[in-house]
């Protein structure tokens, strides 16, 4: 039996194993907050924003930034509904209600003209997920906002690494957020982000972040408002610390990854994968291929054949109004489409050659097989 291909996996090095270690030992008392503070200094500073909060989700820093926008009962906000449930989460426990909208077809992005043909007096807030490290048209979203007033909150749980027209993806919106689940890839197991440009919306939420307690009240262990405890902790943050050092190399093997896929997939017809136009760079954090409907494969397809190969096989994300606790929007078309013939690939760091290879051939001898299968069929057919 060939070993198991996993889909991720972090890359840990001696350095985030010392930070870990030294944060272990002697972050405690008036040292707590030492890596935790130096996280948050250094990652606002990687990424252009003027300030920056540690937490224990992105889940968590998206709850406390539509909070401190007044998000609340009888608003509307808007997003794509191609996305996993913990950006839609936030909305609920809030008690808006979410407006999910179409993707682009090649993006799998929120689609901006789907925002603006759904907006309502209700519209609080737009929420644009960069997917897979793909990145949403902020131009087009951010001129949407100028002209209703209208916040746009950028999701980059996926997206470190990426750069809109010399923009670090999160960097651009009322605030942005950032996943550091084991599966990204700058990690500190879990955890997350809160990043924004402006003074009084980062006071908000950080009096939200710590109980309600704000930074000047002078009273000790007196909430000036209900709050959070969405704190990440000072060793999970000295691991951050760690991998923020050595970010450029783990977002270029992201790259390396994809790029690598790309060139052993190329010959495919009715194939495409994660896209890179001009003036953008895809940090690339989730390989996905995603095939036409005429080739008639299916996902279904996908995961079995990876499963007998002793691959892993991650599915494209449902779309959320097809989950139980929300109406159907099958209108959603690319949304509703693409899951059903799409596939993210493996992408740890340290993927061999081999491996890559070995993803690909399973991958294209599938799918070579089911093409010419329907090409045969349809000649027969004639």
């Amino acid at each position: 039996m060939t070993n198991r291909i996993f889909y991720t996996k972090p890359s840990i090095t001696q350095l985030e194993t010392d930070y870990a270690a030294d944060a272990a030992a002697t972050g405690w008392g008036a040292r707590c907050y030492d890596y935790l503070n130096r996280f948050e200094r250094d990652f606002k500073t990687y990424l252009g924003s003027g300030f920056a909060i540690a937490t224990s989700s992105c889940t968590g820093a998206m709850h406390m930034g539509l909070a401190a926008l007044g998000v609340g009962a009888g608003d509307e906000v808007i997003l794509a509904d191609t996305n996993w449930v913990a950006t839609v989460s936030p909305i609920v426990h809030l008690g808006a209600r979410p407006v999910f909208v179409d993707v682009r077809a090649d993006t799998w992005c929120i689609d901006p003209e789907e925002v603006e043909r759904h907006i309502t007096p209700k519209t609080k807030a737009i929420i644009a997920t960069h997917l897979y490290g793909n990145l949403c048209d902020m131009d087009a979203l951010l001129e949407i906002g100028k002209r209703t007033g209208i916040p746009v909150i950028e999701d980059a749980a996926e997206a470190v690494g990426s750069l809109w027209h010399g923009r670090r993806a999160g960097s651009m919106g009322a605030f942005g957020t950032f996943s550091f689940h084991g599966t990204k890839t700058l990690t500190t197991g879990e955890g997350g982000m809160f990043v924004t440009n402006d003074a009084a919306l980062y006071e908000k939420v950080l009096t939200l972040s710590n109980h309600g307690r704000a930074r000047g009240q002078t009273k000790q262990f007196w909430p000036d408002a209900i709050g959070f405890k969405y704190k990440m902790s000072n060793i999970q943050a000295a691991i951050g610390c760690a991998q923020l050092e050595r970010i450029e190399e783990l977002v270029n093997r992201k790259r390396e990854i994809l790029a690598s896929y790309m060139i052993r997939l190329s010959a495919l017809p009715g194939i495409t994968m994660n896209p890179e136009y001009t003036g953008t760079i895809n940090g690339a954090w989730m390989p996905t291929a995603v095939f036409h409907p005429s080739t008639g494969v299916t996902r279904e397809m996908m995961q079995q054949t990876f499963e007998t190969a002793n691959i892993d096989a991650r599915v494209f994300f449902y779309p959320l109004s097809s989950l139980s606790m929300f109406e159907d929007r099958p209108e959603n078309v690319n949304a509703w489409s693409i899951p059903g013939r799409a596939i993210n690939l493996p992408s740890y760091h340290d993927m061999s050659e081999a491996d890559i290879d070995r993803v690909a051939a399973t991958l294209l001898d599938m799918a070579a097989g089911r093409i010419y299968h329907n090409s045969t069929a349809l000649r027969q057919s004639v």
